[in-house]
């Protein structure tokens, strides 16, 4: 029996927000307008898409509480630290997603506060 292939133009929207929280790091507001797409287009996802907003909705607020840490201690100088961590972390989140997205696969490991396998 063959297997169907999951259409991949469904995670067009979640592909966007990964890039929008990848442009982020420059630009700043682009994650706000990220996760409130992804809380507008979960509802209707399939599933393994669906997997990916759930992800993304985590990343964000997370990495919100990454940030909020780093920036407080900043002036203890570990939060400089933190940020780069944050950075990193960001980035390797958005990277990893895409790869999952691309393979038209659900996120790995959707609750992590690291990275999906």
């Amino acid at each position: 029996m063959k297997q169907l292939e999951p259409n991949t133009s469904a995670g067009s929207n979640a592909k966007v927000i990964y890039i929008l929280y990848l442009v982020s790091i420059i630009v700043g507001l682009t994650s706000l307008v990220g996760v409130v797409m992804a809380y507008i287009y979960r509802q209707d996802a399939p599933d393994w898409v669906r997997s990916h907003y759930r992800f993304q909705i985590r990343t964000f607020w997370i990495g919100l509480l990454y940030v909020v840490v780093g920036m407080l201690l900043t002036a203890a100088f570990i939060g400089f630290l933190i940020l780069l961590f944050w950075l990193v972390w960001l980035i390797m989140r958005c990277v990893k997603g895409m790869q999952q997205l691309e393979r038209g696969e659900p996120v790995s490991d959707e609750v992590t506060w690291l990275w999906p396998k």
